[in-house]
């Protein structure tokens, strides 16, 4: 009796539907395009041409970054278009926090079996966060992996490139006792403190993605897919006009591991903490979870998505320059002496 053959597709992994995949996908990244993108979507690597004539000494600044547990919301909820709108957003904001400008992005999509609507539905996402952040998406990976993965289950990562002048890089370096440190609004959680959230939410209260909460005009799921929100072009707007001391993004680690990256040794953040308006899902979070008002600034970025320190001179036209640009801006702390012992963030 002849042997039965195996093809790939009775492994798990079916060629044609990935190929379908990247058709559809095509006028999605197409849509990001910059003048700067060569070639095709489909080449083994994505092309782009760095114009050297517009930068007297440029500085290449490379982030990566995924979304976290957050997609288990995106799973459970069968939500799919804003996770990616996340995956931008992780990356393009840390590059812009050193002043760069994000010039392309390019995705990784891990899943167990590949469902080429919702694998579309994610690239929408990351294709919007591209054009809210200026660059360009030139490529990716989409691997099935059966066995690796459930058949419901995918993962994302992401890698983005930006540039910036040498002399222009914000590093803190010029952070001086006095400065004011303007905090911007988030849209809600973000992608960090996730496995906190679920562990109250889900395993303690034994709240669904479905259900109302008071405090909350939708589902704790829809609350908790808020996508994160870009800064990018906001603060290329202000670094135009203004001097930008230092800029700090509150993701992993929130307050207390965050803003130390820029504030330099002899300073320290005083953070007023009732200044800004705190989004009820935090309070809900630290009430039903009986959690430390530490642990919660250590976790969550409470309402603060992206943090700029400027001087004094200047913070008030700063911040009316973003309003202008639809941000909600607050004044929440200053830049004061540390003494020896003292932390770098203190509150009060």
């Amino acid at each position: 009796m002849a042997k039965k053959t195996v093809s790939y597709k009775d492994a798990g992994v079916d060629i044609d539907k990935a190929a379908s995949f990247v058709e559809q996908i095509k006028p999605l990244i197409k849509a990001t395009s910059r003048k700067e993108v060569l070639g095709n979507i489909g080449n083994y690597g994505g092309l782009f041409h760095l114009d050297t004539e517009k930068y007297k000494s440029p500085v290449l600044v490379s982030a990566t970054d995924g979304v976290g547990t957050k997609l288990k919301i995106a799973q459970l909820m069968d939500k799919h278009d804003t996770v990616g709108i996340d995956l931008v957003a992780m990356n393009t904001n840390d590059l812009i926090v050193q002043g760069a400008e994000p010039l392309f992005f390019l995705d990784y999509i891990a899943t167990g079996k590949l469902d080429v609507e919702k694998s579309v539905k994610i690239i929408e996402g990351i294709a919007q966060g591209c054009t809210e952040s200026g660059c360009a998406l030139i490529g990716g990976e989409t691997a099935e992996m059966p066995g690796f993965y459930d058949e419901n289950e995918y993962d994302l990562a992401g890698f983005c490139v930006g540039i910036v002048e040498r002399e222009k890089v914000i590093d803190g370096s010029e952070i001086r006792v006095g400065d004011q440190i303007i905090g911007m609004a988030s849209n809600g959680i973000h992608s960090n403190g996730f496995s906190l959230a679920r562990k109250v939410l889900f395993d303690l209260e034994k709240l669904t993605v479905n259900d109302m909460v008071e405090g909350l005009d939708h589902s704790i799921g829809e609350e908790l897919l808020r996508p994160t929100r870009i800064y990018v072009k906001s603060i290329l707007n202000l670094i135009k006009n203004f001097t930008i001391k230092g800029i700090i993004h509150i993701t992993g680690g929130g307050f207390i591991d965050n803003i130390p990256r820029i504030i330099p040794e002899p300073c320290q953040a005083v953070i007023k903490i009732h200044s800004w308006e705190i989004p009820p899902i935090f309070t809900i979070i630290q009430e039903r979870g009986n959690i430390d008002d530490m642990e919660m600034v250590r976790v969550f970025n409470m309402g603060i998505g992206m943090m700029i320190v400027v001087s004094e001179k200047d913070s008030e036209e700063i911040m009316e320059r973003l309003e202008m640009l639809g941000e909600k801006a607050y004044l929440i702390g200053s830049v004061g002496k540390r003494d020896n012992h003292q932390p770098s963030v203190i509150f009060v």
